[in-house]
C-alpha cells in the first residue's frame, strides 16, 4: 500500500490479541488499512496473515509502547508510508498477578503504569501532529477498573486506568478544534488472556458468559465510524450477566 492508496489508516497497539486483534480485523473488514503494533513480532504476523487471507489490508510494526522513541518511530513509519493516520485504537495493557499492596512490588507498579498510562500518552503524542491537518479518532480502551473502583483488579491496575478518563477528556477539550476527537472505552468482563493473570483466574463456565473481543471490537469501530461531528466521549459496555454485580468468589479479596 503507498500513499496513493484511498484506503482511511488505522494504527492498533496490542494488535496483535483480544480486543486489539478483533478491532483491528472489524476495521480491515470495513476498507481501512490497518497497521498492528505490540511485543510479540509472531502474533503481529499472525495477525496480518489472518487479515490478507480475508483480502483486506494490515501491516505489522512492532514496537513496545513503554519506549517513547520506539512509538515515535513508528507514528512517523506509517505517516512517511502511507501520508496519514486517521485513527488510533491504544488497546495494548497489562496487570500483574501480585496486585495488592502487602505484595505488590515497586517494579511491578511501575512495568503497569509504563505499558497502561505512558504507553498511551506516547502513542497519543505521536500521532496528534499529523492528526491537526485532517481531524482523526483516538480511542482508549480502558476498563470498567477506569469508570469505577474495583477491588480486585489492584493498586497499579486501578490507578493507570483511573488516569485514562481525564487523559481522554484533555484530549477532546484541547483538540476538539482540529477535528480530533477521543473516546474512553470501559468494557466489563471481557474473555481475553490477560484474565489468566489475575490471583484468581475465572472459571471456564464464567468466560463462556462474558464479553467477546469482538464485541468491544463493535463499540470502538462505531466510535470511529461516527460522523466527523460526533463524539462519543466514553462508552461503557458489560456483559448482561455481569459478574461484578452479581459477585463470584474469584473476584474477591483474601
Amino acid at each position: 500500500m503507498t500513499s496513493s492508496d484511498k484506503r482511511p489508516v488505522a494504527w492498533v497497539t496490542g494488535g496483535g490479541t483480544g480486543i486489539g486483534l478483533s478491532t483491528a480485523r472489524a476495521l480491515a473488514v470495513r476498507g481501512w488499512h490497518v497497521v498492528v503494533s505490540g511485543r510479540r513480532k509472531p502474533e503481529l504476523e499472525a495477525a496480518v496473515a489472518a487479515i490478507a487471507a480475508a483480502g483486506d489490508s494490515a501491516e505489522a510494526m512492532p514496537a513496545d509502547v513503554s519506549d517513547a522513541s520506539a512509538v515515535g518511530a513508528v507514528a512517523d513509519a506509517i505517516v512517511a508510508r502511507h501520508g496519514r493516520i486517521d485513527a488510533l485504537v491504544c488497546a495494548a495493557g497489562t496487570n500483574v498477578p501480585n496486585r495488592f499492596w502487602d505484595a505488590l512490588k515497586p517494579e511491578d507498579f511501575a512495568k503497569v503504569s509504563a505499558i497502561n498510562l505512558n504507553g498511551v500518552a506516547f502513542c497519543v503524542s505521536a500521532v496528534l501532529p499529523a492528526m491537526r491537518k485532517a481531524g482523526g479518532s483516538i480511542v482508549v480502551v480502558s476498563s470498567w477498573a477506569g469508570w469505577r473502583y474495583l477491588s480486585f483488579t489492584g493498586a497499579a491496575y486501578m490507578a493507570t486506568k483511573q488516569g485514562l478518563a481525564p487523559l481522554v477528556e484533555s484530549i477532546n477539550d484541547q483538540e476538539g478544534g482540529n477535528g480530533i476527537r477521543a473516546t474512553h472505552v470501559c468494557p466489563g468482563e471481557v474473555a481475553t488472556p490477560i484474565l489468566r493473570s489475575r490471583p484468581k483466574p475465572p472459571p471456564e463456565e464464567d468466560m463462556a458468559r462474558m464479553l467477546k473481543p469482538e464485541d468491544v471490537a463493535e463499540a470502538i469501530v462505531y466510535a470511529i465510524s461516527a460522523p466527523p461531528h460526533v463524539c462519543l466521549n466514553e462508552i461503557v459496555i458489560s456483559p448482561t450477566w455481569n459478574r461484578i454485580y452479581r459477585g463470584a468468589d474469584d473476584l474477591r479479596r483474601g
